[in-house]
């Protein structure tokens, strides 16, 4: 899987609250909260003015806060193909998986990668591109069992086509 988009980036500490605020959250339709996604974070604007498959990079210990799967959810749904951070919160990392979120975890990336930079990531060589720069990140590639349920689109889904292939 490879993918191409433009970098937003984000600082260290990006709560669940930041990416989609608690007002929102009396709804379960994935596309409205993804018309919300980050509006609480240092680019409130992103929700509004970024692209499909603009990329979020960020700082340490992304997706803090409370374990509501609507944070990744709705990054997902807002078209947003990888998250790249410095560390992720636990729960979020989890829910990420579940839903069919990629995260990958590459700290000097992270570091070297600016806000507007135009990226190439491919997660099954596990290579990282900043075609701004012309730098290359090795990524720890995820265990087969973490990359078939993100090819599959999420634990769910996952679940369901070994079932049907068990049948």
């Amino acid at each position: 899987m490879v993918i191409r988009g433009k970098v937003w980036k984000f600082g260290d500490n990006v709560d669940t609250d930041q990416i989609i605020p608690a007002r929102y959250l009396n709804t379960t339709d994935p596309y409205e909260l993804a018309q919300h996604v980050m509006e609480d974070s240092e680019h409130p604007e992103f929700a509004k003015e970024h692209q499909p498959g603009d990329i979020i990079v960020a700082g340490k210990n992304f997706g803090s806060g409370s374990s509501r799967e609507h944070a990744p959810i709705a990054i997902k749904y807002a078209g947003v193909p990888v998250v790249i951070a410095k560390s992720f919160a636990r729960i979020f990392f989890r829910n990420a998986i579940n839903i069919g979120l990629p995260i990958v975890e590459v700290p000097q990336a992270v570091d070297e990668i600016s806000h507007g930079d135009e990226l190439e990531v491919d997660l099954d060589k596990g290579v990282i591109k900043n075609l701004t720069t012309g730098k290359e990140y090795s990524v720890k590639r995820f265990p087969e069992e973490i990359q078939a349920i993100l090819k599959a689109g999420g634990l769910m889904e996952y679940a369901r086509q070994r079932l049907l292939k068990d049948a």
